[in-house]
């Protein structure tokens, strides 16, 4: 089947290639998705879209007029696609539901110990000769409390790692995970309480309407001064501008972030040569408290192979008309 395969990048190409072992007709193109490039996806039954790509409304009527009638999505979220139109066209829609949940919750971890080891700073230092500790003082993990806010695939590889530091965990779910709480002796509550009780904060929920904003100026007012605060799933669960304020105040002692609201056009690109137009990015990345990688915690060898294979087996599933236990309706 003759798929067009949007946001294609150098680390992705050869996972693609070999999951595919030529089976589809893959177009792979570095472009985004959006008003103006879906006409490439002419002549393609299938079009496979990254994070960043636009597949709202009005571009999905132009892909369904291009003849497309499947959607193979290279990620697990699908905010970013409208789903009520895609159904009204009879456009398919599948997902990679869990690439690698050990991936993003490792990193995670990797955001937690960077941010209050001061990592960073330390690193720079040694390379200008400078061995002073002064300013790189940390504090141990073991005995703080730690709140994770959804405990699906992700969440709970991150309790587990927590519990290994000797961390008290209290959680925030609309389900409750029995197992959860009797291997590793957590809590669940309400998102207040762990606002006002948790020195970590970590949020691995979906971003849907009920979230979005999740963690906003209210919630901040409620947390601990010096709270950490860390962000691997969706921009949108956090009010940038209010994390700023707080930042400024010193309410939050820490932000580390994977992900940002704004990131469609920035993650994923070079902008070395570019003068940076997003002022509330540009504005955090002057506090040297605040660590972000641009969308990377999925980025290892098993989820990268995971992505491909599911999205290829989605694009099989497509081409023989068969359902997917993938697809997202």
């Amino acid at each position: 089947m003759k798929t067009t395969v949007f946001s294609t990048h150098k680390f992705e190409e050869p996972y693609l290639v070999k999951a595919n072992n030529g089976t589809h007709q893959l177009k792979l193109l570095e472009s985004r998705l959006t008003e103006e490039t879906a006409i490439l996806a002419t002549g393609s039954k299938a079009v496979s879209l990254f994070t960043g790509d636009d597949a709202s409304a009005h571009i999905l009527e132009k892909l369904n007029a291009f003849g497309v009638k499947c959607i193979a999505l290279r990620s697990a979220g699908f905010n970013h696609v409208d789903l009520i139109k895609a159904s009204e066209l009879g456009i398919k829609v599948a997902r990679v539901p869990a690439y690698s949940p050990y991936a993003i919750a490792e990193h995670t971890m990797a955001l937690i110990l960077a941010l209050n080891r001061k990592l960073i700073k330390a690193h720079n230092r040694v390379r200008e000769q400078n061995f002073s500790l002064n300013g790189l003082t940390g504090f141990d993990l073991n005995g703080k409390t730690v709140g994770v806010i959804g405990t699906g695939k992700i969440g709970s590889v991150l309790v587990k790692i927590l519990h290994g530091f000797g961390c008290n965990i209290l959680v925030q779910d609309i389900v409750e995970d029995e197992n959860l709480i009797k291997s590793y002796g957590l809590r669940y509550t309400d998102c207040g309480t762990i606002c006002k009780q948790a020195d970590i904060i970590s949020l691995h929920v979906p971003l849907a309407p009920s979230t979005k904003h999740l963690i906003d100026k209210k919630h901040i007012e409620l947390m601990k001064p010096g709270v950490m605060l860390i962000n691997t799933s969706r921009g949108g669960l956090v009010d940038t501008k209010a994390v700023i304020e707080g930042l400024k105040t010193k309410k939050i002692g820490y932000f580390g972030i994977d992900v940002y609201e704004e990131e469609e056009g920035l993650f994923f690109e070079d902008h070395s040569e570019d003068i940076l137009q997003d002022d509330v990015i540009a504005r955090l990345m002057t506090f040297n408290n605040v660590l972000i990688t641009s969308h990377q915690a999925f980025l290892t060898k098993t989820a990268l192979t995971n992505i491909a294979e599911t999205t290829i087996y989605n694009l099989d599933c497509f081409e023989k008309q068969i359902p997917s236990v993938n697809e997202v309706y």
